[in-house]
C-alpha cells in the first residue's frame, strides 16, 4: 500500500465520519449545534436548498477569501473538503437511518456521539496532510495576517458565525457552548493517533523498499 493511497484513504474516511457525526448532531439540533452548523441549518430553514448545500456554499466562500488573502493553506484536500462533506451530511439525513430526537436524555447521548465522531473524523482527515479544511484554512490565514493567535481567530470567527446564525433563527442551546470542549479533545487525540499511524506506515514502506 503506497503512502499516497493511505493518505487519501484517511482523507475520505475522515470526511465520511465528519459528515456522519454532523448529521447525528442535526437530528437533535434543538440541544444546540456547532456555530457553523447553526448557520447552515438557519440558512436551510430560511432559503431552502439542503443543509449540506449551504455547507458547500459557505466552504467555497471561505476558500475564495483565503485564496485572495493567503493561499498557502489551500490544497486539493481543501476543495474536496468543501465539496464532499455537505453531500455526505445530506445523504445521512436523507437515508433516514439515524435515530430521531426523542426529547429525552438519550438525545444527549446521540449528540455526544455526533460530537465525538466529528472530532475523530476531523483528526483523521487533517492527519492525511492533504490540505486544511476551508474553515480551518480561513482561520489560519486570518491569524497569519493579523496579530491574533489561531485560538483567538477561531473564537472571533465562530462567535461572528454564531451571531449570524442566531439572528437567522438557527438552533442555539446549551450544547452549542460546550461543543468545542468535547470536540477539540477528540480531534487532538485522533490527530495524534493517525499521524503516528502514518509515521509507522511510512517507516514500514521505507524498510520494505516501497515507494510512497
Amino acid at each position: 500500500m503506497t503512502m499516497a493511497f493511505l493518505r487519501y484513504f484517511f482523507l475520505f474516511s475522515g470526511f465520511l465520519l465528519f459528515g456522519l457525526g454532523t448529521a447525528l448532531a442535526i437530528q437533535v439540533s434543538y440541544l444546540g449545534l456547532h456555530p457553523w452548523d447553526v448557520l447552515n441549518v438557519a440558512l436551510y430553514a430560511r432559503h431552502g436548498l439542503t443543509i449540506g448545500s449551504w455547507g458547500i456554499i459557505c466552504g467555497l466562500v471561505l476558500v475564495s477569501i483565503s485564496f485572495v488573502v493567503d493561499r498557502s493553506y489551500i490544497n486539493i484536500g481543501t476543495f474536496l473538503n468543501a465539496l464532499l462533506i455537505g453531500p455526505i451530511i445530506d445523504f445521512f439525513l436523507w437515508a433516514n437511518i439515524l435515530p430521531e430526537a426523542s426529547h429525552e436524555w438519550t438525545d444527549y447521548m446521540i449528540l455526544l456521539a455526533g460530537i465525538v465522531i466529528t472530532g475523530v473524523g476531523g483528526g483523521l482527515y487533517v492527519a492525511a496532510g492533504i490540505g486544511a479544511g476551508p474553515r480551518d484554512g480561513f482561520m489560519l490565514s486570518l491569524a497569519d495576517k493579523t496579530r491574533l493567535s489561531v485560538s483567538q481567530a477561531r473564537v472571533i470567527v465562530e462567535s461572528l458565525v454564531l451571531l449570524i446564525g442566531f439572528l437567522l433563527g438557527g438552533p442555539i442551546f446549551v450544547m452549542t457552548f460546550v461543543y468545542t470542549f468535547i470536540q477539540s479533545p477528540a480531534f487532538q487525540y485522533s490527530l495524534a493517533f493517525f499521524r503516528k499511524l502514518l509515521h509507522v506506515a511510512a517507516r514500514i514502506n521505507k524498510d520494505s523498499g516501497f515507494v510512497a
